[in-house]
């Protein structure tokens, strides 16, 4: 636990509106969400008592695009039986469609999220009476995605190890002299490790306390050794920059390039905003717009005027 809420709070410069963590250990699964910081996360797990002794967790902090800011919408989303817990960064597009199937075939849904639909799309394969292994679940339902991701998932089943994959979402592996970790980011582990390995996209990684084996969607053995990470966690942060606004100016063309993938569908010229679908019709009504920003948000918001009274017809 204080390795995960270490990890947590080395990405708190990034933002988040919510946050949580599952721990595994002999007695089963024991799962911890909260809204706003993670403080507040820290605060719930000590009001409640809560005995987490467990060396295998998960842990996470959300924005929130797909459904309110809420406990029941903050990650790890777990199954219908409770068995397999999943963090996830990025945008499931098919989420609909699969979430639609899975619910007719008995499904029940406890989040508004694309991603507790990849939660039950790994139960529905995940056969371990039958030798199906949880990577092995992991990657035939990834198979089925479309969309960008950075998973980690854990089962009470298999207690001892992380299943992790990426496409178009960052995971970085840290190997330790007495654990694995992996993390959407650097600065999420340099405190535990410099030992580190970069995930590449469509590449699934099973990680256990003293090894990790690497394999493609498509089943092909990869073999990488780790990178030594010269940074301590200050610089990671800064990514090697000066100060903060330095790293942030000379960022934007990365940030940008984030900011819209899993969201144009090139072949069509449109863009695809997964926040917004659910409420479509009530947007069609709008008969006028306000924009309201301030410092440099205004400047995006005189952009937008134009924007949307030249492609929309809405006076803003």
């Amino acid at each position: 636990m204080p390795i995960l809420i270490d990890g947590l709070k080395n990405l708190e410069y990034r933002g988040y509106d919510s946050s949580g963590v599952v721990i595994l250990d002999k007695n089963g699964a024991s799962i911890t969400r909260s809204v706003g910081r993670v403080q507040n996360l820290e605060a719930r797990l000590e009001d409640g008592g809560v005995e987490l002794n467990g060396v295998i967790g998960i842990a996470h902090t959300r924005w929130a695009t797909h459904g309110k800011v809420s406990e029941e919408n903050a990650h790890p989303h777990r199954d219908c039986r409770g068995q397999i817990f999943v963090v996830h960064n990025g945008i499931i597009e098919n989420y609909k469609e699969l979430k639609t199937e899975l619910a007719k075939e008995g499904h029940q849904f406890f989040s508004e999220t694309d991603t507790e639909v990849l939660a039950h799309l790994i139960e529905k394969h995940y056969k371990p009476e039958d030798g199906v292994t949880l990577f092995v679940a992991v990657r035939s339902a990834l198979r089925e995605i479309r969309g960008t991701y950075g998973i980690a998932v854990v089962s009470s089943l298999e207690p001892s190890k992380i299943i992790a994959a990426r496409n178009s979402s960052p995971l970085i592996l840290g190997i330790g002299a007495t654990g694995n970790i992996v993390a959407s980011d650097a600065s999420a582990i340099v405190h535990q490790t410099k030992d580190v390995v970069y995930l590449k996209d469509e590449e699934i990684v099973e990680l256990t306390a003293d090894n990790f084996k690497i394999e493609t969607l498509g089943s092909a053995i990869t073999t990488r050794a780790p990178e030594r990470l010269e940074w301590d966690a200050e610089t990671i942060k800064k990514g090697g920059h000066e100060h903060f606004m330095h790293k942030e100016i000379f960022e934007i063309p990365e940030t940008i390039k984030n900011s819209t993938r899993g969201r144009m569908i090139i072949d069509d010229g449109m863009a695809k905003l997964g926040g917004i679908e659910s409420i479509k019709e009530k947007l069609l009504g709008i008969e006028r717009l306000k924009l309201i920003a301030c410092g440099t948000a205004s400047y995006a918001a005189r952009v937008g005027e134009y924007m949307l009274e030249e492609y929309a017809g809405i006076p803003t």
